[in-house]
């Protein structure tokens, strides 16, 4: 059968691809490269923001925006993503994000200035919402049963080197030149053309035959006003003063969220069933994960600033002072997640924040006259510990805490709750320590401002750490599995 008439047959049943086979090979090669060209940007653009803000001469609020503008319309859209690949078309879905994330990828490099830079940011997080969870959903629907936590595994891993390299890619692209920080968005162009082509020659499209009911836009439309009304009102009011119009959007943007909330609870085909709530164990650790994933966030939006503004670092060095990071989360966080299942959960996700909590405390203490090894190599170690100890343990615990027959679903929150986290901690984070001068005065204030801001992320992760020791419990394996079928 001809590519372009397995992209047409979408009812057709799929018999499974095996994870050895030449086709399962090309099906990972089209999904890992998907999901990790989203991965490669967002860390790319956080090592590149010092030369772009010199380029359009930007100050903090433009730099957060530069950064919440693609994190806003990510989080927004990202619940919704699944249902029009279900109903539509996986694959068709896929390439249509990977597509508009080409598009929207190189009007980021064409920007002429800073306000056109952020609206094709905007418009980038529409396609990485597309692209990232309809990776996931065509690996479940095309392999078969037995092979598919193998291929999860590999896209997990090797979608993983994507946000490992990317600071280094990052670093390099925008050290050439001033105005080389361009290559990091175009960069995306020719992965985005080589995707496209190897789904449509090698990837079986699928939908869920059984679908039913509207799509929930009314849900998505509010979720996307509500975000963008309080973290618009938050960044202006903390940056230029409360005014009418900060209060006005910030009060708008928490009622489009309770709205949300309303319609949520009386839609039939909700995107967020409320009903999942209901769990103690999936509530808790949905917030565990809200204060990790801000506290994360926000450190990686102000540490590239701080290493290359006030430390004086090449954005090169700045990218590969990360590189550990990921690298401890590479060779640690499945051993971390199996030591959980055996252990339970409690333990490794308390213990983590608090040790991530430590190295984000200690590098408060990198200012102009820090060296690497002494002062931003130790604390980079600890914090790797700790989110090794950390991640593994609390995404499992939150998808375990689902009935099976919502596992999608669940992952598609949980992922959705730590993108309102860091979306979050951008906005308040730099104000908050007095991180808001322009560009000129950038380096200054965050010579003041970044161990206060460092102090306040680790309170952050702190608190999830001890808000999991409260609330996370070890659940005896057969009772996990009794309420995983029934819905908990």
């Amino acid at each position: 059968m001809a590519a372009t008439e397995r992209l047409r047959d979408v009812t057709a049943p799929l018999a499974g691809v095996r994870y050895d086979s030449p086709q399962g090979r090309w099906v990972l090669l089209a999904t890992i490269l998907g999901s990790g060209m989203t991965q490669l940007d967002a860390t790319i653009v956080n090592v590149a923001l010092p030369r772009i803000g010199a380029t359009f001469n930007a100050g903090m609020q433009s730099l957060q925006w530069i950064v919440n503008a693609y994190t806003l319309t990510l989080a927004g859209l990202l619940l919704i993503s699944g249902s029009l690949g279900d109903r539509l078309g996986r694959g068709r879905v896929f390439m249509f994000g990977t597509v508009w994330f080409a598009l929207a990828s190189a009007g980021c490099a064409l920007a002429p200035n800073v306000g056109v830079l952020i609206a094709m940011r905007a418009l980038q997080g529409v396609g990485g919402a597309l692209v990232t969870p309809g990776s996931l959903a065509i690996l479940e629907a095309v392999f078969i049963r037995e092979d598919r936590s193998a291929a999860v595994g590999a896209w997990s891993g090797l979608g993983g080197i994507a946000g490992a390299i990317g600071p280094l890619v990052g670093g390099a692209l925008t050290q050439i030149a001033p105005w080389t920080w361009r290559l990091a968005f175009l960069i995306n162009v020719p992965m985005a053309m080589l995707v496209v082509w190897v789904t449509r020659r090698h990837v079986p499209e699928s939908r869920d035959a059984e679908a039913r009911g509207r799509i929930d836009v009314a849900g998505a439309v509010l979720a996307a006003l509500g975000l963008a009304g309080v973290t618009f009102g938050l960044t202006r009011g903390a940056t230029e003063g409360w005014g009418l119009v900060e209060v006005a959007t910030t009060i708008a943007g928490a009622a489009a969220v309770g709205a949300f909330v309303v319609v949520e609870a009386r839609q039939s085909n909700p995107m967020m069933p409320l009903s999942l709530f209901r769990s103690r164990q999936f509530s808790a650790a949905n917030l565990v994960t809200l204060l990790v994933y801000a506290a994360l966030g926000g450190a990686f939006f102000l540490l590239p600033l701080q290493l290359q503004q006030v430390m004086g670092l090449s954005p090169l060095a700045a990218g590969s002072s990360l590189l550990p990071i990921t690298v401890i989360m590479l060779l640690l966080s499945a051993r971390m997640g199996r030591l959980a299942e055996r252990i339970g959960p409690r333990l490794p996700m308390s213990v983590g924040p608090l040790v991530a909590a430590v190295g984000l405390a200690w590098m408060g203490l990198i200012g102009a006259q820090s060296s690497y090894l002494g002062a931003v190599l130790p604390p980079v170690i600890v914090f790797g510990l700790g989110l090794a100890l950390t991640v593994a343990p609390l995404t499992a615990t939150a998808l375990a805490a689902a009935p099976s027959r919502q596992a999608g679903v669940a992952s598609a929150i949980n992922n959705d709750v730590a993108r309102t986290g860091s979306l979050l901690a951008v906005a308040i984070l730099p104000p908050l320590a007095g991180i808001t001068a322009a560009s000129g005065e950038l380096a200054a204030a965050l010579s003041k401002g970044f161990p206060w801001a460092m102090v306040a992320a680790a309170a952050t992760c702190a608190a999830g750490g001890v808000l999991a020791a409260l609330a996370i419990r070890n659940l005896p394996r057969a009772e996990m599995s009794g309420s995983h079928a029934a819905g908990g």
